[in-house]
């Protein structure tokens, strides 16, 4: 452990690597793709709280459309902001981590991998799903050998990516 720790260096992070499985270790888990049965409750828990910032273009949203013309009529700044966070929530494609077992060949052999939760449209009117928009590398250690005048095997750096954001798209 120490010895590939040090190996590894800055590249450790305990919020997305661990060493044993994380279902062990208190408060580890994180938002887990779990079952069929979480799904359904899963979806109404993140159709009703997107986090981080509105997105500008749903902010920039007047709702004008369809009212009479050249009548002064606005919708108040209630219904307005109303109308934005329910397009928000119907709209908003959030990244779930999952604890991933890469096998005895990695190290640490456990990492936080990330993916789109698609189980749902995310536009009005239906038809795009959430999908990959960004990924980040973790660094994490492979055992490899190599046959080349005799067998030498040794802990390698490799770059694994993970998803780190989810946006709605065709």
């Amino acid at each position: 452990g120490c010895l590939l720790r040090s190996l590894l260096g800055g590249h450790y992070d305990p919020g997305f690597m661990a060493t044993s499985p994380p279902e062990d270790r208190p408060g580890g888990g994180g938002v887990a793709a779990g079952g069929a049965e979480d799904l359904a409750e899963l979806d109404q828990l993140l159709r009703q709280r997107p986090s981080g910032a509105m997105p500008s273009e749903i902010k920039a949203l007047e709702f004008s459309e369809g009212l009479a013309p050249g009548k002064k009529q606005r919708l108040s700044k209630k219904l307005r902001r109303k109308l934005q966070m329910w397009l928000w929530s119907q709209t908003f494609c959030p990244v779930l981590y999952a604890w991933n077992d890469l096998g005895s060949r990695f190290w640490p052999r456990y990492v936080k991998v990330g993916s789109c939760f698609s189980k749902r449209s995310c536009s009005v009117p239906e038809g795009m799903v959430c999908k990959p928009s960004k990924s980040v590398h973790l660094t994490v250690l492979r055992w490899r050998c190599q046959r080349r005048g005799g067998q030498r095997c040794g802990w390698i750096p490799i770059q694994y990516p993970i998803i780190s954001e989810c946006k709605c798209s065709c």
